[in-house]
């Protein structure tokens, strides 16, 4: 028997679903299993992930505890299994990052951008910067996103300034359902124009931007980011900054801007109500 069971100290998107993923204690009821891994993806969930490793050890004789904040990116041990420690359909074509945000602990935890020639076949690349790849290694992801049956999603993020000519219609050739880029800081907003106006083909729903708020500024200077990237074409995702070395529990003032900036449907009814002519009819205004 080689079954592994895998538990997780919270759940997110990308958290396995099928019967031997777990999140937090164990259950009444517990498959048998050769061992248990518990992944632990954030730096505050450590010390929750080795309290659940204790926790599981109660009743396996074998417990290890890994993961992207232990310094082991795809779960535990080197590689990539798919659906293993992310749920199906996510791969990664490369690992790293050559840039140094000061944010991110992408380049200290993996180090610099590297291909992975044998890369898993998937429909939602997770790659931390996949447009630093070569122009033959992208072009090899996407022959073989052609071939999925899955609409394929770019969530790990393009650099905006990393946008030309023939990615944009490489993505033409696919089955699009969405690709993240960034504005994390009032900088980044020039190079993102640049590219949304390129991707200009897509619709507004297909082109999320990621935007890092809460470092640095006020909820007046984040709100103001986040209606340039909706001024520019593009369908903001907020997210709070989060340190590595603690977890922020913001005021209900910052949740609410978040709340309100990534949900589309919340966006879109705002915008629709600020542009919309008092005078003109509901009919008229649907046409």
């Amino acid at each position: 028997m080689n079954r592994i069971i895998r538990v997780f100290p919270r759940k997110t998107s990308m958290t396995p679903t099928d019967e031997f993923a777990f999140i937090g204690d164990p259950p009444l009821f517990r498959p048998e299993a050769k061992e248990v891994h518990v992944s632990v993806t954030f730096t505050w969930d450590i010390q929750e992930g080795r309290r659940l490793q204790s926790a599981w050890a109660q009743y396996y004789p074998l417990v290890k505890i890994g993961g992207p904040a232990l310094g082991t990116p795809f779960g535990l041990g080197i590689g990539f299994t798919p659906g293993m420690y992310i749920r199906h359909g996510v791969t990664f074509t490369t690992r790293g990052c050559d840039n140094h945000c000061p944010w991110c602990l992408v380049p200290e935890n993996e180090g610099r951008l590297i291909e992975i020639p044998d890369f898993a076949e998937g429909w939602i690349i997770q790659d931390n910067n996949i447009l630093q790849a070569s122009r033959q290694h992208i072009e090899k992801v996407f022959s073989m996103l052609r071939k999925q049956k899955n609409r394929v999603t770019f969530s790990g993020g393009i650099q905006a300034s990393l946008v030309e000519d023939w990615f944009v219609n490489e993505l033409r050739t696919i089955k699009l359902d969405s690709i993240f880029l960034a504005a994390d800081t009032d900088g980044a907003l020039k190079p993102l124009e640049k590219a949304l106006n390129k991707l200009a083909y897509f619709d507004r729903r297909k082109l999320q931007v990621y935007c890092m708020i809460a470092k640095d500024e006020t909820i007046d200077q984040a709100r103001t980011r986040l209606e340039a990237i909706w001024a520019l074409g593009g369908m903001p995702f907020a997210q709070l900054y989060q340190p590595a070395e603690k977890y922020i529990d913001y005021s209900p003032e910052w949740k609410a801007l978040v709340r309100e900036w990534s949900r589309p449907a919340a966006m879109f009814a705002n915008h629709r109500e600020a542009h919309e002519d008092p005078t003109e009819t509901q009919t008229s205004f649907h046409g």
